[in-house]
């Protein structure tokens, strides 16, 4: 039978382990906005650069060179970025499931223990 109280503890549980996560779940968002912003003042700066080296460029094969070397400076910064982006979502996301493993884990095994039976 549905037991009322053993179901509202697990559900008081739940709740406390999410308010407890929220402020690092906040804390997880906030550096990664910090990260995003960073990399975008990094991004225009470098960008602020290349185009004043490109004012003072007299040759056409220094135009080219510039570029070259701006376009892979500028696409390997951005792989590098994209990567640590990812890995710091990767880390919030095991964050914010870290409350739900233990009632979850829980209620798996009470369905395969029934289930076995």
């Amino acid at each position: 039978m549905f037991n009322f109280d053993e179901a509202n503890k697990k559900s008081k549980e739940a709740m406390d382990g999410m308010l407890k996560s929220y402020s690092e779940i906040a804390k997880g968002f906030q550096a990664i906005a910090t990260e995003t912003t960073d990399y975008s003042k990094k991004s225009f700066q470098e960008m602020a650069g290349f185009v004043e080296a490109l004012a003072s460029t007299r040759s056409v094969e220094a135009v080219f060179e510039l570029q070259t070397k701006y376009v892979k400076s500028a696409y390997e910064g951005f792989v590098a970025e994209s990567a640590k982006i990812t890995d710091m979502y990767a880390d919030l996301a095991k964050t914010a499931y870290k409350p739900y493993e233990t009632p979850v884990a829980k209620s798996t095994a009470v369905v395969a223990a029934k289930n076995a039976a």
